[in-house]
């Protein structure tokens, strides 16, 4: 990416960076608040979270995701050290991900030196395994399961005993066509081998507070919340007083999720003027187009006008003539970025 990077910086409006989906937008006042309220913690933070903070991460799986029946919660550092970490601390020997995804699934498994295979969404046709990912929204499709395909991936870890873990991040960001809906929700109480990784970072713009959550099964999340014990992987204690904070409120959630349904009008509507099809794209951070080229043609001709876009095969070689573009840049910046696609037609 490097001389795309430098060729895009050369453009004389400086360079517009649509490649990492890194929030820009301001922390709402009242989660900063509470991270000020906070900083005298001189104690040891509790791996389960404080009471307030597992009473909220309750409360949001059932009011919000629709959890019901026996689960568990438990805070996470972001989402990505769950992801790395999970195959190794479930002790994974085989674990299933997506054919186009976010590279950490991947990443995780190598760590643990777990097999890994790559999948279709359909789950009638994976092999058994000890770990399965999904994600619904998908980074970087956008893409949303239907229901049906979550009863089918919900019936593939009751048969096989697998893990499923639903990765769930983009959920707050519907844009076109059927909301995403969380695994849990239909599970209708069953929840048994059924996790939803959860993040603070998009949905209340707190990526650089590290705060995520895991919701389901109870007795995996008993395994998970040992090993991170004694790992010390512990969500510092301001970090879980801004989380519960956040977790109590959505407004502030619905305010961000019409910011980037609005970009996502502007940035597609010059993309398909300049010959791009939009794929998916339905829900979450990011417009997954082609215009049925090497995805480092297109983003060669992006960095030309100063605009730095991710190629579609970073996520997989089914990604090869895809770009992802990123919504996380200010409006005035999506603005002229479409302004200088526009220009270049």
């Amino acid at each position: 990416m490097a001389p795309y990077g430098a060729r895009a910086r050369e453009h004389v409006g400086g360079m517009i960076d649509l490649s990492q989906g890194t929030p820009v937008d301001a922390t709402p006042e009242f989660i900063q608040q509470e991270l000020k309220n906070s900083a005298n913690s001189p104690g040891y933070p509790l791996t389960i979270g404080t009471p307030e903070l597992r009473s909220a991460m309750r409360n949001w799986a059932t009011n919000v995701l629709g959890a019901s029946g026996d689960f568990d919660v438990l805070p996470t550092i972001g989402s990505k050290e769950l992801v790395a970490w999970l195959p190794s601390i479930l002790q994974a020997n085989t674990v299933l991900y997506p054919k186009v995804a976010y590279p950490t699934y991947l990443v995780g498994s190598m760590i643990h030196n777990s097999k890994n295979i790559a999948v279709d969404i359909d789950a009638t046709t994976w092999p058994k395994s000890d770990l399965a990912w999904i994600n619904s929204p998908s980074n970087p499709t956008g893409r949303v399961h239907s229901e049906s395909e979550l009863e089918a991936v919900i019936a593939y870890a009751r048969k096989n005993n697998s893990v499923v873990a639903s990765d769930e991040c983009y959920i707050s960001f519907p844009a076109t066509g059927p909301a995403p809906v969380s695994i849990l929700k239909l599970a209708n109480g069953n929840n048994k081998n059924l996790i939803a990784a959860h993040s603070m970072s998009k949905r209340s713009n707190l990526a650089g507070y590290r705060a995520g959550l895991i919701v389901g099964d109870s007795e995996v999340i008993a395994k998970i919340r040992e090993v991170r014990k004694h790992a010390g992987m512990l969500l510092p204690l301001p970090i879980q007083k801004a989380m519960t904070a956040a977790l109590s409120d959505e407004k502030h959630v619905a305010e961000q999720a019409k910011r980037y349904a609005t970009r996502r009008e502007v940035l597609s509507t010059a993309l398909i003027a300049a010959g791009f099809q939009i794929d998916f794209s339905n829900a979450g951070l990011y417009i997954w187009c082609t215009r049925k080229e090497d995805s480092w043609k297109s983003v060669s001709w992006l960095a030309d006008i100063g605009i730095l876009a991710t190629p579609g095969i970073f996520y997989g070689e089914a990604g090869a003539q895809h770009i992802r573009i990123a919504m996380t840049a200010t409006d005035d910046q999506i603005a002229e970025a479409a302004a200088r696609i526009m220009k270049s037609l």
